[in-house]
């Protein structure tokens, strides 16, 4: 993994409600109802459920999902007029294994 990924990464989890949405995808089942259009995680979380579940506002957790997908740490998939989130796991097994390795 590049210096540049790691800082992007870096960025997107220097916040405490980051660090929280990736510890909650971690098991959706257990932190989130499923979406009412689906009924399941196969796709992730619906942003709208997280930004519930954070107490925050829509524009905020727009941003901070949108961070983190751009840093990898998130797949984001659109059904109709929802977007879903979940873990990118290969992206964030990586960066924990470069930073072992690294430091």
């Amino acid at each position: 993994m590049i210096n540049k990924r790691i800082l992007d990464i870096n960025k997107a989890l220097s916040n405490a409600t980051r660090i929280n949405i990736l510890k909650w995808l971690k098991d959706p089942e257990g932190n989130f109802p499923p979406h009412k259009d689906l009924g399941h995680f196969n796709d992730g979380v619906c942003g709208q459920n997280i930004q519930i579940k954070s107490g925050l506002s829509q524009p905020t957790i727009s941003h901070y999902l949108s961070g983190m997908h751009r840093a990898g740490l998130l797949i984001s998939t659109r059904h109709g007029k929802w977007t879903y989130f979940k873990r990118n796991e290969k992206v964030i097994k990586e960066y924990l294994s470069t930073l072992h390795q690294e430091l």
